[in-house]
């Protein structure tokens, strides 16, 4: 059994051996190759995939984020998705991750690790507000 560890998701296998999970988060995608070729496109704009393994060397958790520039706080990252599988929720993942992406912001100078969450996502926000997260602002979108 292996312990849990921060991989980054840099072949199409491991891109789609993310999809189980990932999915959990983003139902609209339908299979592992739309996960594929969607991150390979969003990879030519900075995006990376990681995932925190379980035990047995799975997914159990995914973090996709990008390295940006904001005239608001300067050189940050920001976390597009972070999701756990239902079944490996509160066991240490998403933590993992997420200390593992602070780790590096600092690592390159960054101030900030930012992110959105759904309004509908309670859940997730109890587990932000315990990584000692705050509500700097709203998102709006509008569909056009």
């Amino acid at each position: 059994m292996q312990k849990p560890a921060v991989h980054i998701a840099d072949t199409d296998e491991k891109i789609a051996a993310c999809f189980p999970v990932m999915h959990e988060l983003r139902p609209h995608l339908k299979d592992a190759a739309e996960l594929v070729e969607r991150v390979r496109r969003q990879q030519q704009q900075g995006f990376v995939l990681a995932y925190a393994t379980d035990g047995d060397g799975l997914p159990a958790a995914c973090m996709g984020f990008r390295r940006l520039d904001r005239l608001a706080h300067g050189a940050v990252i920001y976390v597009d998705d972070l999701v756990t599988r239902a079944s490996g929720r509160s066991r240490g993942f998403g933590a993992l991750l997420l200390d593992w992406v602070e780790a590096l912001a600092r690592k390159e100078g960054r101030q900030v690790v930012d992110l959105d969450s759904g309004t509908h996502r309670t859940e997730a926000h109890r587990f932000y507000f315990r990584q000692r997260y705050s509500i700097s602002s709203f998102h709006f979108v509008k569909k056009l």
